[in-house]
């Protein structure tokens, strides 16, 4: 079987990189091959906390509506659902750096999930009270049901974690962002299936993941629940939820996506569309 990364950020023994989540696979962590992002943009992103000596980065999230923010099963549960564990940090430049830090009243894993190479890797966060749109802080669209993201188009993912295999974001902890392609899911199977044997012919990559990045760039360890996104028609759409990985920007193994279009319906089950 695959030695698989979740990419989350160390914790407990950890909840992320570091410490997988039950089963072969890892959760995500950091951003591998990008820059910095401008202090002006994806001003959706959010960085999860939990209580531990202090309020530990853990995971990203995206802020999809005035009080619910977007991340990866992985990062919560299903063990983890005490709210009064979590926080939430609004969209800073630097981890840390910020004093203020939401309350969460549910967690909400979908109720699939148990690792997150079995998929279902998404939940759902309601802030006790309803956050301030301005200029620094929005919400990012979700994309239609039919909407797709085809094999080759460039979209973007951003979050706190590694820079690389095993190495930490250094002080002063920036916002990074990297540019990835989208990765037909057929074709990111065949490439997970490199160096396998002939019989393990199941299929790693599932209908509600999607892949992109490549050995130059992708997401890492510490960027788990993190949003990617990707330009349609002039808007910002939330294509994935980082979710998991072999490693980070390694040869035949891109990283894998939540596909969001895929639970769009579990999602307004309890997220209110916007007007």
């Amino acid at each position: 079987m695959l030695t698989l990364l979740v990419l989350a950020l160390p914790i407990l023994g950890s909840l992320v990189h570091m410490a997988p989540a039950p089963g072969p696979a890892l959760e995500r962590a950091g951003i591998v091959g990008g820059q910095e992002a401008p202090g002006s943009k994806w001003p959706w992103q959010v960085s999860l906390r939990l209580s531990i000596k202090y309020w530990m980065h853990i995971c990203g999230g995206s802020l999809i509506h005035r009080q619910w923010v977007l991340t990866a099963a992985h990062c919560v549960g299903p063990a983890l659902i005490n709210p009064e564990l979590f926080r939430v940090q609004l969209r800073e430049q630097h981890l840390y750096y910020g004093d203020e830090l939401l309350p969460i009243s549910r967690v909400i894993p979908h109720p699939d999930y148990y690792m997150a190479q079995d998929g279902a890797d998404i939940a759902l966060l309601e802030l006790e009270d309803p956050v301030n749109i301005s200029s620094h802080i929005q919400t990012v669209a979700l994309p239609p049901a039919s909407q797709t993201f085809p094999a080759g188009m460039r979209c973007w993912v951003t979050g706190w974690g590694d820079v690389d295999n095993d190495e930490p974001l250094p002080p002063p902890f920036p916002l990074k962002q990297v540019k990835v392609p989208i990765v037909e899911n057929h074709v990111c199977d065949a490439k997970y299936h490199t160096g396998l044997s002939t019989g393990d012919n199941i299929h790693i990559v599932r209908d509600d993941m999607l892949c992109a990045g490549n050995s130059r760039r992708d997401s890492c360890q510490g960027d788990s629940g993190g949003p990617l996104v990707c330009r349609v028609n002039g808007t910002w759409l939330q294509a994935g939820v980082v979710s998991w990985g072999e490693g980070c920007a390694q040869p035949n193994r891109p990283g894998v996506y939540t596909r969001v279009t895929h639970y769009l319906d579990w999602i307004h089950r309890y997220v209110p569309k916007e007007p």
